[in-house]
């Protein structure tokens, strides 16, 4: 009888060495003539444990990691004789970090093999398209609604209530758009979802399809991820090839279809209407609202625009899991959020929870604290223009409503941590040059205001009359803020303004701080 033997192929386990891992034990397996199994997953998440391996047993599977190649001839001795090892884990679900989790929209990442349609109709794959397909329209976006699925890219609106105006706005061509163009810093959870379990997507967004009368979708992926892009179009085609894609969708009336698009990488492309822009073959700009893409979208046409977590968590939503959905979280934030933990943090990787859990939670308990063991000084939330939170405020709870009412965003669930050697100005600044770098160009706050504004926090780092000089960054804030088109210049404030309210003695006097800290 072979082994069964799991290691993923993730592209953060490829990254600190999995393929080797995996080569190393073939090759270590024919010299033996001992049978093996090879299986590569997606990641569980456990970033700090990559390269996790995984031994299928009678009692679950028990996880080894980090393992590198010169690992594998003891761990393979352990293994076979039934004995310990130094980088034994034990039972990987029973690890206290996997096992503190509500694994909903991640249930299936790093289980199921991501080439594998079967394997994912056997962990419960495509039962909600198949309920979906005996509904009505009204049905099936009812149960969006009920769940109170809100979009999981940042913004938060309602998804139902986007879909049902998509449904009613008329007959004709309507579009289906994965906004896969995940370039937040810190943030890899949509990566980890199209490499570890593509077919939900595609299962979620043929859910929409049918609920609005679409029959053609588009997964937008940016060129950074090749690994992604591999994946979902292997599992198109497997979708395809099985009746899941196309005409006639399991032998039904509905039929739908999805092509993956690669944009250039450009983080302006992860606002819906410049993405839209780019998928129809021009420069990647902003669009004015209204109108709105569900009334006029993808070439002109009605389209709904979700992201890869929030397609991924209809699946589960319509195999009835709509009020098991909606019984998670708090206030007006139900169901569950991925967070990726990042930056200088001891237990970095992803982390899905129902909404609720504060701050100081995620990064001191479930994070570890800083990897260099120094004091947590700062944590930024929601991007590259989210807000940097101080200490004082790690009670609050990851929730929309309770990050916005302290000048914040949950955003796409990106955590990035820094400790005490940090300098809050040198990161406001990076957050007026990222939108300057950035910028699309098409309004004057963001492309002019966002060049003035990183030359204003030079001269308050060097100590070029402070005072007035805060007090124009902090007026050039609230022009940017008020008066760009889009998100891109609307948020680049919130970092810096936050910046300057909880670290103010960053803002002129950082290196006699930092010395002292030192």
């Amino acid at each position: 009888m072979s082994l069964r033997i799991f290691i993923p192929r993730d592209s953060g386990a490829l990254a600190v060495g999995a393929d080797e891992v995996a080569a190393a034990l073939v090759d270590q397996a024919h010299a033996r003539e001992l049978p093996v199994d090879l299986v590569r997953p997606g990641s569980r998440g456990l970033y700090w444990l990559e390269p996790m391996l995984e031994v299928d047993t009678p009692e679950g599977r028990v996880a080894y990691g980090p393992v590198t190649p010169a690992d594998v001839p003891s761990l393979l001795d352990a293994i076979v004789a039934g004995g310990p090892h130094p980088l034994q884990q034990g039972l990987t679900e029973e690890i206290p970090w996997l096992k503190r989790q509500t694994r909903l929209t991640f249930a299936r990442c790093g289980i199921v093999d991501p080439r594998s349609i079967d394997d994912y109709r056997a962990h419960g794959g495509y039962r909600g398209l198949e309920r979906a397909l005996k509904m009505s329209s009204d049905a099936i976006i009812d149960d969006v609604v009920k769940s109170g699925l809100r979009g999981r890219g940042g913004a938060g609106f309602p998804t139902g209530t986007k879909w049902r105006t998509v449904a009613q706005a008329g007959r004709g061509q309507k579009y289906i758009c994965c906004n896969a163009d995940e370039g937040d810093s810190g943030t890899f959870a949509d990566r980890m979802l199209m490499e570890g379990d593509p077919f939900m997507i595609i299962e979620g967004m043929t859910i929409a399809g049918i609920a609005v009368g679409a029959t053609k979708g588009y997964i937008y992926i940016r060129s950074e991820y090749p690994h992604a892009v591999e994946a979902m179009n292997a599992a198109i085609e497997a979708a395809r090839r099985t009746g899941y894609l196309g005409e006639h969708i399991c032998h039904s009336t509905d039929s739908f279809d999805i092509e993956v698009r690669v944009g250039a990488g450009a983080y302006i492309c992860g606002e819906e209407t410049s993405m839209l822009e780019s998928l129809e073959g021009k420069r990647g700009t902003v669009r004015a609202k209204p109108p709105l893409p569900a009334h006029k979208g993808l070439f002109g046409r009605p389209t709904v625009i979700n992201n890869v977590l929030t397609f991924s968590a209809v699946p589960y939503i319509l195999d009835g899991g709509a009020q098991a959905y909606a019984d998670c979280g708090m206030g007006k934030s139900r169901g569950t959020k991925p967070i990726q933990l990042g930056g200088n943090i001891k237990h970095g990787g992803l982390f899905e929870v129902a909404f609720g859990i504060t701050l100081g939670e995620l990064v001191d308990e479930i994070g570890g604290g800083t990897l260099s063991g120094r004091p947590v000084r700062a944590v930024q939330v929601g991007g590259p223009l989210g807000a940097y939170f101080p200490r004082a405020l790690f009670d609050t709870p990851f929730d929309y409503e309770a990050f916005a009412a302290r000048s914040g965003m949950v955003g796409h669930g990106g955590v990035v941590v820094f400790d005490d050697t940090v300098d809050m100005a040198k990161q406001a600044r990076f957050a007026m040059e990222f939108c300057a770098h950035e910028s699309c160009g098409k309004c004057t706050p963001c492309r002019i205001g966002s060049t003035r504004g990183a030359e204003t926090v030079d001269k308050i780092i060097a100590g070029d009359r402070p005072a007035a000089n805060i007090a124009v960054l902090e007026d050039l804030c609230n022009t940017m803020k008020f008066g760009s088109l889009c998100a891109l210049g609307g948020l680049a404030p919130i970092p810096v303004l936050s910046a300057l309210t909880h670290f103010p003695e960053d803002f002129g006097l950082a290196p006699r701080r930092l010395q002292a800290a030192e």
